[in-house]
């Protein structure tokens, strides 16, 4: 597995590129943002381990042009423990947020959680699917590519937002908690709060625009409109 860190201070890198190697990953690394981007865009890493305040542009630009693209896997690192800030990082399609100190074992630690989620491509329901597709209204979810379209503009998803909808839209009118949203579409044992799966709903509902599916039922959870 490759490990793309993005890390302006040369001692904290040097403290992931230890960490991680020791682990058996493969690591490259990037000082600046557009940097960062031209790497990502080259090589294809598995997962990004991407500091916010870097020289250039910030994290979060860096982030927001590659999921024009990709669902590549994002961890943010940060010195600033604003609560904004981790929901910026989340809202713009990043998987998890550190804040700066850490200890490198707990990180090693969530990237093993991510990718464990991002990685499992069936955790949605207990029922065998044969379709290479579903359709829902507009909708067309490639299960095979992993593409949305919404009428004829495709519609980019993070890996999360991919199996968020997929659950929502395999059952119209279910109401799922956030307890059934967290364990079925991210997996028991992921390291994920409530407000994380707030954020995506939010996220999918500004990707979705006027298409406005997702209902809240205040107090439970969510669920698809039956159309």
């Amino acid at each position: 597995m490759r490990v793309l860190v993005v890390e302006d201070d040369p001692r904290i890198a040097d403290v992931l590129d230890y960490a991680l190697k020791a682990e058996g990953y493969e690591v490259q690394k990037a000082q600046r943002g557009r940097e960062a981007i031209e790497v990502a865009q080259r090589s294809r890493p598995d997962l990004i381990v991407l500091d916010i305040g870097l020289p250039d542009i910030d994290g979060f630009e860096v982030c927001r042009t590659l999921r024009k693209t990709s669902d590549l896997p994002v961890i943010f690192l940060t010195s600033r423990s604003d609560e904004i800030d981790r929901v910026v990082g989340l809202e713009i399609g990043g998987d998890d947020y550190m804040v700066k100190p850490f200890s490198p074992r707990e990180l090693l630690a969530r990237i093993k959680a991510v990718r464990r989620r991002h990685d499992r491509v069936v955790p949605i329901s207990p029922e065998t699917r044969s379709e290479s597709e579903l359709r829902y209204g507009s909708l067309r979810i490639d299960l095979e590519k992993f593409r949305v379209t919404s009428g004829s503009r495709e519609v980019v998803l993070t890996a999360q937002e991919f199996k968020l909808l997929e659950l929502l839209v395999r059952h119209p009118g279910r109401v799922f908690t956030r307890e059934q949203v967290l364990n079925r579409a991210w997996g028991e044992g992921g390291l994920v709060a409530d407000r994380t799966i707030d954020v995506h709903v939010k996220s999918l509902r500004k990707k979705f625009g006027k298409f406005d599916f997702i209902e809240t039922v205040r107090g439970i959870g969510y669920r698809a409109r039956e159309l």
